[in-house]
């Protein structure tokens, strides 16, 4: 397996396990967390795929889908454009108020462009420094297992939560 492929076998497992975790809840149940002052399965749902939205489009220099495909309408959240999540207070992470089918949409979307952009990187490109300013310097291969785990971090908090719905 080349290490492009292994980047695609990992990206396309986030979206089953988000599917899951989000499946036939309506936008009130995707609205609950499991304790005051945590993330809502719908942030989490909506913070994996505009992590990894943003991550993507940097490394591969374009626009996010969330803008370009428009995402960013249809969701119609209270947040600019540029919103994905990082550093979000209670308040905030609570109006993210939204639907399966917009989650599931928008992380395949992404997760489509993810693939197209890794499916034209050679074992070079991944060595590439992207970034210097840290010890050692970022490789675009350690920037793409970065974003791998940080959605399947976050993909499997949603699980959990979900988990958890289902028993209350």
């Amino acid at each position: 397996m080349t290490p492009a492929a292994l980047l695609i076998d990992s990206f396309t497992r986030i979206p089953p396990i988000i599917g899951k975790a989000i499946a036939d809840l309506s936008s009130e149940q995707l609205a609950y967390s499991p304790a005051p002052g945590t993330n809502t399965i719908a942030w989490l749902a909506w913070h994996t795929a505009r992590g990894q939205d943003v991550q993507i489009a940097d490394l591969a220099d374009s626009e996010q889908i969330w803008t370009a495909s428009g995402w960013y309408g249809r969701f119609a959240l209270p947040f600019g454009p540029d919103e994905m999540g990082y550093g979000m207070n209670q308040d905030e992470v609570t109006r993210v108020i939204t639907t399966e089918a917009l989650l599931n949409g928008y992380l395949s979307a992404v997760t489509e462009a993810s693939i197209a952009f890794l499916g034209g990187l050679s074992a070079e490109n991944l060595d590439e420094v992207i970034d210097p300013n840290w010890n050692p310097p970022v490789t675009r291969g350690a920037r793409l297992v970065s974003v791998i785990n940080d959605c399947l971090q976050h993909a499997g908090q949603a699980s959990y939560a979900r988990g958890i719905l289902d028993r209350t």
